[in-house]
Formats: structure tokens, C-alpha cells, sequence
């Protein structure tokens, strides 16, 4: 099936990794409006994004498993960080926080989220969308962490500025949906789903 002005991500595997910040409450919705385009959506989790919004949420939202530890399998036997990357046109990290972010730029892979990260290389186009404090965000190591993952081919969304979870006002908060959908619409926008639902 092909896409559609009112779907316009059908049949496309979207790989949703949320890690733990306050932003993860913008995840669940983003996870809506990705299947309400017609996205085939898998979730994956760190565990500080389990405490800001629970599994079953994103279970409800996709009807489908929700990834959190590196040990599972899926039903083909493969090992889930290859095969979640593998099955997927294009790999999100939202919120992204600046831990995760240090992982994905120097290649650590201690969790889940970091591990499919460093798997996606060749499999897939991986966004992100930042979100932090803005001291966090304007930190050296933060900046030349983005920098080395913008030169390796990562796209990114955001971070906006605005009201922040801390109290103060600044430039760190998560992009909005309608934002993050529309770069993601972008991304995958003329390509061939792999693995057509």
C-alpha cells in the first residue's frame, strides 16, 4: 500500500527510542500521531524513561511490545538490537537526553536504546530530538557531542526554547509533535517501506 494524504507514513517502520526525561510525556504523543499517519511503531525504552511514563502506555498506543532490556528476542529468534534496527526505515530518539546523546557519540552501547543506536549503522537514518536544560544543552561536551553525531549523518529536531521542567526559561526543550512528525514525514518521504505491513 502506498502512502496517502491522511496517512501519509503508511506501512513505514518507525523505531521510537524514549529515554528518561520529562519530555518523555510528548513520546506518548508522538507515538499516537505516528500511528494515526500510519506508521508501524516499535518502542523502545531505557529504564529512566519507565519511571516518567510506564510501558503499557506505548503498549495501548502501538498494540504492539514494548522493548526495554537488552535480553529479549523477538518471535524470529535475532537478536533485538539487530533486528528492531534492521526491520526499520527510520530509528527516533525522543526525548534524547544529553546522556544519551554522549553514549551515541562515543559509540558506548550499555542499555538497550544505546545499543540500538550503534547497531542502526547501515540499517537505518537515525533522528533525534534533544531535550535538557539549557546549561545541559549549551555544556561543551553537549555541543561537541552534536557535532560529531550531525557529521556522522544523524538528523536532529530541535531542541526548542521555551518554559523548561527546571523552572527557568531557555533553549532545551523538546521540538513539538507536529515539528517532530513533519521532519520525520520529511525523512521518509518517496521511500520504499521495508518490510510493508
Amino acid at each position: 500500500m502506498t502512502a496517502s494524504a491522511d496517512k501519509p507514513l503508511r506501512s513505514m517502520r518507525v523505531l521510537l527510542c524514549v529515554t528518561g526525561g520529562i519530555a518523555c510525556y510528548k513520546a506518548a504523543d508522538l507515538t499516537s500521531k505516528l500511528v494515526q499517519s500510519g506508521a508501524v511503531v516499535n518502542v523502545a525504552m531505557t529504564d529512566a524513561a519507565g519511571e516518567f511514563v510506564r510501558p503499557l502506555t506505548f503498549q495501548a498506543l502501538t498494540r504492539g511490545k514494548v522493548y526495554q532490556s537488552l535480553w529479549e528476542a523477538t518471535e524470529q529468534y535475532d537478536s533485538t538490537h539487530l533486528s528492531l534496527t534492521e526491520s526499520a526505515d527510520l530509528m527516533v530518539v525522543a526525548p534524547a537526553t544529553a546522556n544519551m546523546l554522549a553514549k551515541m557519540a562515543h559509540g558506548l552501547a550499555d542499555d538497550l536504546v544505546s545499543t540500538l543506536a550503534l547497531s542502526a549503522c547501515g540499517a537505518c537514518d537515525i533522528l533525534v530530538a534533544p531535550a535538557m536544560n539549557t546549561r545541559m544543552w549549551e555544556a561543551s561536551a553537549t555541543q561537541a557531542n552534536m557535532t560529531t553525531l550531525r557529521e556522522r549523518g544523524v538528523h536532529v529536531v530541535g531542541p526548542g526554547e521555551g518554559n523548561l521542567a527546571c523552572g527557568t526559561t531557555g533553549l532545551g526543550r523538546m521540538a513539538d509533535v507536529p515539528e517532530i512528525l513533519e521532519t520525520i514525514t520529511r525523512l521518509l518521504d518517496g521511500k520504499t517501506p521495508k518490510r510493508p505491513a
